[in-house]
């Protein structure tokens, strides 16, 4: 049966029943569904008060070319309705949950010997799922206290009585462990594993106390008969059932089934906590993100979750606490905010976890990134530039008294080391002590690979040092043709002076600044990067030098002992096959000598 159509123009014909109302566009395409206790007057407030609606809805008001609506019993029907609608069709100015998971359950299967196994997939004729889970960890809770507790086979044999009659198979391994008593086999009927069964799934269920009661039966059954050691088993399982159940009381085990549901938001999103509560335990806890499409309000936002979650984890609870309540009460839905005891304690630690969640959201989003760019956006102003810095690169020279000349250039995006773009350079064109002449070479010998390769130039060259090693860097970029276009500072330690090209006069940025602590931080991390290359260089120099000494020993032989071994600490601790596999026998025992008698 078709829905009742109309056209905007027609939304005084509505009937005064609770319904669901959808609005279609031009193209014939569904963009919004809602619900409403009187169709006439809801749908009515979208054209009569216009002007008084916010941007986004007077934006999908224009869209609306036709309407449909479906005449239900109830408002909370309409609530499930809505539900329905929205989650078939996602209609693009609805709210929509932000979880894209497909959650776990446990399925209890409908064959001969049931298993209980973990499953994604859910296909309601292989049998009766739990769930779903809101994490994995909770799920392998239950699954492992399950199987500590009962002998439930976890095989995918198809123990169908004939089968079983033919000897068609042999018990594994989880019967020699005693994890299973043998079904396979015929060791073990089936109207005695069902018994097994019965419990797991009263405490799929959450009826723990059933489960006790069993266990309590059972043990003092065996006690009665003289069982001594069968009663003693049983007692163990009900000391881990209590121990289980210990652990997950959150509040006074005189509350039974509940929901807690609450709800904080912001301009944009809306954050809602649902805590699903049995036998006075907390079994599943679960925060999810709603979009704010029309600036709707927290009861919206918040009644909208709870029948979403209550659909996707399959609750039947009925009774459901908030922090907020609609200001008249729902049909079919008993809404309550608590003031004092158990159950206000248990709304403030669902609001808890929502305000929590709403923090993180904030931290991991905008708001780290508001920071990046602040810094950024301080270090532009601070320093005059046209762009914002948000690719600087750094270069510092080490060496000891011109012994084993090296340089470093660090890189840093968004304010942060991107360290597979860090570069170490082994100084080639100067001789001897010249930090000046090494800066040209390693700054030039960097961008004209940039230029050769078409790769962008940063937004600012950073030169640890002074006036002199910035006019070095001049030069190479003037040798290059790019002076001016990347600008170029350079940062002395002693005062932490920043000097601009062809400006005499330093500049102070504050001791406390968050850009001049940005520029400290590329500094020295290029320094650090720079002496730990000349110590890996003058430490590998050391080793090669001394291995020449050795007679019949030469460099390219030395040079390869160095490659493969990287020290004198793996060198030495080496065995004298594996020496002589590289380098040959006579080689090998020589430098082994010579270590010999280096070490007495």
């Amino acid at each position: 049966m078709l829905s009742p159509s109309y056209s905007p123009k027609e939304y005084s014909l509505l009937p005064e029943y609770p319904g669901v109302y959808k609005y279609y566009d031009k193209e014939g395409t569904l963009i919004y569904v809602g619900k409403a206790k009187n169709l006439k007057k809801r749908v009515s407030s979208y054209f009569i008060k216009s002007a008084g609606l916010n941007l986004k809805t007077r934006r999908m008001v224009r869209e609306i070319k036709k309407i449909e609506i479906a005449i239900v019993n109830s408002e909370f029907d309409a609530l499930l309705l809505e539900n329905n609608l929205i989650k078939k069709s996602q209609p693009k100015y609805n709210i929509l949950l932000k979880d894209d998971k497909t959650y776990p359950y446990l399925l209890l299967t409908k064959e001969h010997f049931p298993r209980i196994y973990p499953t994604r997939k859910v296909i309601p004729s292989k049998g009766t799922y739990f769930g779903p889970f809101a994490s994995v960890k909770a799920m392998n809770n239950i699954l492992e206290l399950i199987r500590s507790l009962f002998t439930i086979r976890t095989c995918k044999l198809d123990l169908h009585p004939y089968k079983i009659a033919s000897q068609k198979y042999k018990v594994c391994l989880e019967y020699h462990l005693g994890n299973c008593l043998g079904p396979c086999e015929g060791l073990q009927g089936e109207e005695s594993y069902l018994k097994d069964i019965d419990q797991a799934n009263n405490i799929l269920k959450g009826n723990l106390g059933i489960a006790k009661g069993y266990f309590k039966t059972m043990m003092q059954e065996a006690a009665e008969n003289l069982k001594f050691e069968l009663a003693q088993r049983y007692k163990e399982k009900l000391e881990l059932l209590e121990k289980y159940q210990a652990k997950s009381l959150v509040t006074s085990p005189n509350i039974s089934s509940l929901d807690v549901f609450t709800v904080v938001t912001d301009e944009k999103f809306a954050f809602v906590n649902y805590l699903r509560i049995k036998n006075g335990a907390i079994i599943l806890t679960k925060t999810v993100e709603l979009r704010k499409k029309l600036d709707e309000p927290e009861i919206e936002l918040l009644l909208t979750a709870i029948v979403r979650l209550r659909d996707q984890f399959q609750s039947d609870a009925e009774e459901i606490l908030t922090n907020i309540s609609p200001e008249d009460p729902i049909e079919g839905f008993q809404l309550t905010v608590p003031k004092i005891g158990d159950k206000r304690k248990l709304v403030e630690l669902s609001l808890k976890n929502a305000l929590y969640y709403k923090k993180e959201k904030a931290l991991a989003s905008g708001r780290v990134q508001d920071k990046k760019n602040r810094i950024l956006l301080q270090l532009q102003k601070d320093l005059s530039l046209k762009e914002i810095p948000d690719h600087i690169e750094c270069f510092d020279n080490s060496n000891i008294q011109g012994n084993y000349p090296v340089a470093s250039m660090v890189c840093f995006h968004q304010g942060k080391p991107a360290k597979k773009e860090y570069r170490h350079f082994h100084i080639k064109t100067v001789e001897g002590p010249n930090d000046f002449a090494s800066m040209t070479e390693v700054v030039g010998r960097r961008y004209k690979r940039l230029l050769s390769e078409n790769k962008p130039l940063p937004k600012l060259i950073v030169i640890d040092g002074g006036k002199g090693q910035l006019s070095a860097a001049m030069d190479a970029l003037k040798g290059l043709g790019i002076y001016g276009q990347v600008p170029v500072i350079g940062i002395a330690k002693k005062l932490e002076e920043i000097y601009f090209p062809e400006d005499s006069l330093p500049l102070h940025i504050d001791k406390k600044s968050e850009s001049l602590r940005l520029l400290q931080r590329v500094r020295d991390e290029a320094h650090r990067f720079a002496i730990t290359f000349h110590r890996d260089v003058r430490s590998k120099n050391f080793i090669q030098s001394s291995l020449e000494q050795i007679e019949g020993i030469g460099a390219s032989t030395s040079e390869k002992v160095l490659k493969h071994f990287k020290s004198f600490k793996k060198l030495n601790e080496a065995k004298e096959e594996e020496l002589i596999q590289l380098i040959g026998k006579d080689k090998a025992q020589k430098i082994q000598r010579y270590l010999n008698e280096k070490s007495r």
